[in-house]
C-alpha cells in the first residue's frame, strides 16, 4: 500500500498518530507526517487512521498490477 498525507489539508488533529503510532507522527509544527520508511508500508491500522482524519488528508492506495 502507498500512503500520502496532503500537508495543505492537514490541520494537525493527530488522530492518525493516535490510531497508528508505528506509521504516523507529528512534526514540530504539529502536522502529521509519516515515520521514515512508511510511505509504502503500514499495517492494518493505516486505513483506520485515514478514516479517523477529520479533514481526510490521508490517502491510502493499494498497489495495482
Amino acid at each position: 500500500m502507498h500512503i500520502e498525507i496532503d500537508r495543505d489539508v492537514c490541520i494537525g488533529a493527530g488522530q492518525c498518530a493516535l490510531t497508528a503510532p508505528n506509521v504516523f507522527t507529528q512534526d514540530d509544527d504539529g502536522f502529521s507526517t509519516l515515520l521514515p520508511g512508511m510511505a509504502d508500508g503500514g499495517g492494518p491500522l493505516v486505513r483506520e487512521a485515514a478514516r479517523a482524519c477529520p479533514v481526510h488528508a490521508i490517502t491510502v492506495e493499494e498497489p495495482t498490477g
